[in-house]
């Protein structure tokens, strides 16, 4: 009995951490999109990769996962350049497109 509970919480925590990644990962390229088109550049490939995840505090002190984007993006379709995108939960806390926008850093 008690191995199907802990199963049956494994497979709910890892459903949670699925679709938890994938909400973020679209609330994260939406803010990528948002950027680049203020700037009149284009998302290359129309994709972020996760580069990094890990669990750190907020400003009241509670435990969240970060996670670490790398996007790629162009300002004519001939050069590649790199952002990084930073999310505490499904909050942006910085963005940075060098040679556009350094280090936009939010409060999370």
């Amino acid at each position: 009995m008690i191995e199907k509970i802990t199963l049956l919480a494994i497979l709910g925590f890892g459903a949670w951490f699925w679709y938890d990644t994938l909400q973020c990962q679209e609330i994260a390229k939406s803010f990528a999109k948002q950027m680049c088109a203020q700037l009149q550049l284009q998302l290359l490939d129309d994709t972020l990769a996760l580069v990094r995840l890990r669990l750190k505090r907020n400003h009241r002190g509670r435990l969240s996962l970060q996670r670490v984007y790398q996007f790629e993006f162009s300002d004519g379709g001939y050069n590649r350049r790199q952002g990084t995108l930073i999310m505490r939960g499904i909050s942006l806390e910085m963005l940075e497109m060098p040679g556009y926008v350094q280090r936009t850093i939010s409060p999370v």
